[in-house]
């Protein structure tokens, strides 16, 4: 992923959790969820009106 290893991920998830909090977490997590969900749907509005 990335060329990311353990070590490093862990230390991002902590620097993460230093900046937000652990309860701004999952709301942060759940946006970039949705937001990659409305990309994806707009990608493939978009290869539909192609066709």
């Amino acid at each position: 992923m990335f060329g990311l290893g353990t070590k490093e991920i862990i230390i991002i998830v902590a620097i993460l959790i230093l900046l937000f909090g652990s309860k701004k977490i999952p709301e942060l997590a759940k946006s970039l969820v949705d937001a990659v969900k409305h990309i994806t749907g707009s990608f493939k509005e978009s290869d539909s009106d192609r066709k």
